[in-house]
């Protein structure tokens, strides 16, 4: 594992050698991962340990033990289907390559920038509360509880992630944070022409109906719209954070072949397919995209008539019983 400062006495050719296609060990081949943009001058660039690493690491055995679950929640959440995970939605579906791939959510970096102020929910949130954040929405679930078993693995294996990382960190020159911002379009999104992108590029592994792939009750490739995928209220509904997540990751195995037109087009056509209801719905779909448009849904089409119909006007829940789970309440932090 390594942490990197890039200035302009290091070159980049340097920087790029802390990398290795697609484990990030650091004593592997000095490749970086296939087509991945290089780190820039001035970008914090740090190489998240692998478990071989955990298990050569001086530590208590039972925290060993602890990363160890935490690991196979990240890369399996399917194991909690029915109890907190109620579609087809890994953790890994989204933070790729167990967590650690740059460009594809990296989850270290949550480690040492939280507690933070987060606008989606208007106040500070823990490292905890980001993470039921995810069950919440991208797999339209129910977290487990704070503090429990479970909570702490996934808490414990992101900071084991983050590994050598300084706290507190302002995150804006972490190297490969999150989906960064492509540019804007150059033409407006268009649903036909994503579309295509689609039936040409992504059907083959998400099926024509979005539905994904399942063998033997265990998610081949999740689902990208329909009840077996995230809900309305799931951050990679937003257009720019998808088109991200596509333009660098997608097609799987030919990351960063399609253009910056292509990755938005086809967001805008996958987030213009139906799937579960916002858990913050309040009854009525405009008032809802309204009471939370500044701050998430002027990104969505969550609200909005696209071909003559209005996207997320039902109440279906998905494969849940319920809409909102407890976990997504309001904190004042008072003595009230």
């Amino acid at each position: 594992m390594s942490n990197v400062l890039i200035k302009r006495s290091l070159p980049l050719a340097i920087a790029a050698s802390v990398f290795s296609l697609g484990v990030y060990a650091a004593e592997a081949e000095p490749r970086m991962p296939l087509n991945i943009p290089q780190p820039k001058e001035g970008e914090y660039v740090h190489v998240p340990p692998t478990m071989e690493d955990l298990e050569k690491a001086d530590m208590h055995p039972e925290l060993k033990r602890v990363i160890k679950r935490g690991h196979d929640l990240f890369v399996n959440t399917q194991q909690l289907r029915g109890k907190n995970v109620f579609n087809n939605m890994n953790c890994n579906s989204c933070h790729m390559g167990e967590g650690r791939l740059p460009f594809a959510g990296p989850v270290w970096p949550a480690a040492v920038v939280l507690p933070n102020y987060r606008p989606k929910n208007d106040h500070v949130n823990n490292l905890e509360e980001r993470i039921a954040g995810c069950f919440s929405y991208s797999m339209n679930g129910k977290p487990p509880e704070y503090g429990s078993d479970d909570m702490v693995a996934l808490a414990t294996y992101h900071q084991w992630l983050a590994k050598g990382v300084p706290i507190y960190q302002d995150g804006k020159t972490m190297y490969g944070r999150g989906y960064p911002k492509l540019p804007e379009p150059e033409q407006k999104m268009d649903y036909e022409r994503g579309k295509q992108v689609y039936q040409e590029n992504c059907s083959i592994c998400h099926a024509e109906n979005g539905e994904g792939l399942v063998q033997n009750e265990k998610v081949i490739f999740p689902a990208v719209w329909g009840d077996g995928s995230y809900n309305w209220g799931a951050g990679i509904t937003r257009h720019f954070t998808l088109s991200s997540f596509v333009r660098h990751n997608m097609p799987l195995g030919r990351p960063n072949s399609l253009t910056d037109q292509q990755a938005w087009d086809v967001a805008y056509y996958i987030n213009s397919q139906e799937r579960p209801q916002e858990p913050r719905y309040t009854g009525d779909v405009k008032e809802t995209r309204q009471k939370y448009l500044d701050t998430f849904h002027t990104h969505t089409n969550y609200g909005l008539e696209v071909n003559g119909k209005l996207l997320g006007d039902h109440d279906n829940v998905g494969e849940k019983d319920f809409l909102k789970p407890d976990a997504l309440r309001a904190r004042t932090y008072t003595a009230e």
